[in-house]
């Protein structure tokens, strides 16, 4: 994907008029102490380079919006596709609940689309919002990137894959997915597969890494895997191909419950029982996992409590601009239902 212009900041305006960071801040912030001809070059290199102030970054001395933008990015999805996804469902669920309790609200972005997400960044930037909690699903999205460039506050559900300097909320993925091993190996289960998540998403290789090296300490090195996209037709698709390579497979754990009900539906289809000749584990503990038949065995990831810690990271980087990027990583634990 092509990369959007960069965002003109306040070093790119002081370069070109000529003079220091200080003096262009004074200046957009509207102080009256800059001599006027000093003040007419920085706002012709205002306008020359197209900057914007920075609204809200002046609105933390004082006034503020009380609303927080909440930035859903890179899913290839509709808007009915993502919002009905229980992922994100859960996410919004919790991001509004908290920030209900510390009177503020959430303005929702599906930034689907390079010019959503510069969209997204415009928004904070002219104010409108106070800053923003981002979630996003690929490795290569910028805007983590596009956020941190400009300054504005901001906070990443899992860890960035790009490295950017950006405060994030995260789980043990690995952990989790050792504690499936775990649960298969207890039951007895020899002929293990796994059906992992794409390839580009962090949390889905952390998964796929922590459970093939739980299986290699429980003595099986070579875990055959076939991939989906997180959805239940993928997880069908994959449980089906896995039942060709391997036919006498005797545990699944899949990389998040929708897959695992995917799996379900295809052993079923193929006349396997479960959990009797087929074992199987999810992964999140959504409601899929317990509308499933039979119920799902999965690892809990505690998405309610991680949204609310975004937003008590992102409104602790609006009252103290300045500090450094901070995260917490949550533990997650297993569920035990019938399926395994």
């Amino acid at each position: 994907m092509k990369s959007p212009t960069r965002t003109p900041t306040l070093e790119d305006v002081a370069k070109v008029a000529g003079v220091s960071r200080a003096t262009v801040s004074r200046v957009v912030n509207g102080q009256a102490s800059v001599d006027e001809s000093l003040k007419r070059k920085v706002l012709a290199a205002v306008e020359k380079t197209g900057y914007r102030p920075n609204n809200a970054a002046r609105q933390l001395a004082g006034r503020r919006t009380g609303t927080i933008a909440l930035v859903l990015s890179g899913s290839d999805g509709s808007a009915e596709e993502v919002l009905s996804d229980p992922f994100f469902g859960r996410i919004t669920g919790g991001v509004v609940k908290h920030l209900r309790t510390k009177g503020n609200h959430p303005t929702l972005f599906l930034a689907d689309s390079e010019a959503a997400r510069l969209e997204a960044v415009d928004h904070v930037r002219r104010g409108s919002s106070d800053g923003a909690l981002l979630v996003s699903t690929h490795a290569d999205d910028i805007l983590p990137g596009l956020f941190v460039e400009a300054g504005l506050p901001a906070v990443l559900f899992a860890r960035p894959a790009l490295h950017a300097p950006i405060s994030y909320v995260d789980l043990a993925h690995e952990v989790g997915a050792a504690l499936a091993a775990d649960r298969l190996i207890s039951r007895g289960r020899r002929k293990v597969v796994t059906i992992a998540g794409p390839t580009d998403v962090p949390a889905a290789q952390d998964r796929l890494t922590g459970f093939r090296q739980a299986m290699a300490r429980h003595g099986q090195p070579h875990i055959p895997v076939a991939y989906g996209n997180f959805t239940q037709d993928s997880g069908e698709a994959a449980m089906l191909h896995l039942l060709t390579q391997v036919p006498d497979l005797d545990g699944v754990f899949a990389a998040n419950d929708l897959m695992a009900a995917g799996a379900l539906r295809a052993l079923r289809d193929a006349g396997r029982t479960v959990p009797d000749q087929v074992a199987v584990i999810g992964f999140d503990n959504s409601t899929p996992a317990r509308a499933a038949v039979p119920p799902l065995t999965t690892i809990a990831q505690p998405l309610e409590e991680m949204a609310a810690e975004m937003s008590r990271l992102l409104l602790a980087q609006i009252d103290t601009p300045g500090q450094g990027p901070q995260c917490t990583i949550f533990d997650p634990h297993l569920v035990e239902r019938a399926s395994a």
